[in-house]
């Protein structure tokens, strides 16, 4: 079964930097970068949003809030996929969530981890 499990959210001021972690358990490497990846996130009372994408070659795509502050990575040999985040804003606080959609078009959600900015 594959699950996704994010880490590195957190409290952090206006300006600042977090880097986030989704590691895909279940998969085999080989397997793994078959898989477009993406984060997403949800502000309170709002509908959940894309982020950056990355797909199985590389290619990224950001919306376009984020342009410019966010990158989004992935590391094929550990089945990781990163999302740093600098000259962070209050608007960016949001619960961060990791996605993928098997080639079969199974769909895939960690559990979130929570991001505030705030001074």
């Amino acid at each position: 079964q594959v699950r996704l499990v994010e880490s590195g959210g957190g409290l952090v001021q206006p300006g600042g930097s977090l880097r986030l972690s989704c590691a895909t358990r279940g998969l085999a490497s080989s397997s793994y970068d078959m898989y477009d990846m993406a984060w997403y996130r949800q502000a309170p009372g709002e509908q959940r949003e894309l982020v950056a994408g990355i797909s199985r070659i590389g290619s990224t795509n950001y919306v376009d809030s984020v342009k410019g502050r966010f990158a989004i990575s992935r590391d094929n040999a550990w089945n990781m996929v990163y999302l740093q985040m600098n000259s962070l804003k209050p608007e960016d606080t949001a619960v961060y969530y990791c996605y993928t959609k098997s080639p079969f078009g199974a769909e895939y959600w960690g559990q979130g981890t929570q991001v505030t900015v705030s001074s």
